[in-house]
């Protein structure tokens, strides 16, 4: 216990000398112009995450190719549209309306309408259940007499 102690305190002056990560860019602009942007990116690897938070390798190769591209005096859509271009456009978050993409921006109005016709249908259904005597008339007078014969016990 007194070696573990004593590694400890001697490896605590070494965490003094961590220093906040720098940008890998030379540029800061340039490199909080590309998180801006790799935010709006969705990294093919992982699941809903931007390319922005991702640590894949995908995704820093992603970030590197932004910033190749803005030093090289890309303006924020040519970038866009040359990762679309490679990655297709399931890549970005925010995906324009047009024939492609109109079954992804409908899929969740149509769901709306298809669960509440199934809501629909079912209050229907159950309203309808219980208007119906689910009893005979020969077994609801059974039932009256056993639960008289069971209150007189």
């Amino acid at each position: 216990m007194k070696r573990l102690l004593i590694a400890f305190l001697l490896l605590l002056p070494v965490s003094a000398l961590a220093e906040e990560a720098r940008d890998l860019a030379d540029n800061p602009a340039i490199e909080r112009r590309m998180i801006n942007l790799a935010e709006k990116v969705r990294c093919l690897v992982c699941q809903s995450e931007n390319v922005a938070s991702s640590r894949s390798d995908w995704s820093n190769d992603v970030r590197q190719i932004m910033r190749e591209k803005m030093i090289a005096g890309a303006s924020d859509q040519e970038i866009m549209d040359l990762l679309v271009e490679r990655f297709g456009k399931s890549v970005l978050f925010d995906p324009p309306v047009d024939r492609e993409t109109m079954p992804l921006w409908a899929a969740p109005f149509v769901l709306l309408v298809f669960g509440v016709g199934i809501l629909m249908f079912q209050l229907r259904k159950r309203r309808a259940a219980v208007a119906e005597p689910s009893l005979t008339p020969e077994a609801a007078h059974k039932a009256a007499t056993l639960l008289e014969e069971e209150s007189k016990s």
